[in-house]
């Protein structure tokens, strides 16, 4: 099953939205190998497995922004039905309504991308620390650094001379 589907496929595939990491019902019935409509559909007759924080309805705004950035989703655009999001609970609750081998292989694939992305976000977030604490002293040593070449410009440039008046001086 790896080969069939390398990581990256499902790591791409999963967005930033409302501040939740999820994947949208299509892409999620194309890994799956069943229509977008027979996943809605198995969702439906187990609504009560997928409270709001596992699903949810886009709105059309977030539905023409994931259009705009998603090459592959360019045929929602025109579909007046609003695709759902599941969020990494509710893509592990559809193993048990999508109840096939396919289903629980490609689940573990897309456990492993959750769980690969959330360890790239943790390293992000710690880089970002260091990043911070390196530009408080970047921002000390260039206040620093300014000073120093003040003092060496004044060092460097010779004192002005008072200028000569012209004419006869007696």
């Amino acid at each position: 099953m790896n080969k069939m589907i390398p990581t990256e496929r499902i790591e791409n595939r999963i967005y930033l939205i409302r501040d939740l990491k999820v994947m949208i019902d299509r892409d999620l019935a194309e890994l799956y190998g069943v229509k977008t409509k027979t996943l809605n559909q198995a969702v439906k007759r187990n609504i009560r497995r997928f409270p709001k924080d596992f699903m949810f309805q886009l709105s059309e705004k977030e539905k023409i922004h994931l259009v705009t950035i998603c090459d592959h989703l360019q045929e929602l655009k025109y579909s007046y039905q609003l695709p759902y999001a599941f969020t990494e609970q509710g893509v592990a609750m559809l193993s048990s309504v999508l109840n096939s081998s396919r289903a629980i292989d490609i689940n573990i694939l897309i456990m492993r991308a959750f769980v690969k992305l959330r360890k790239n976000l943790l390293a992000h977030k710690d880089l970002m620390i260091l990043f911070r604490k390196l530009e408080g002293k970047v921002g000390q040593h260039d206040i620093e650094i300014g000073l120093i070449m003040r003092a060496i410009e004044k060092m460097i440039k010779p004192e002005p001379k008072p200028p000569r008046k012209i004419g006869f001086q007696p």
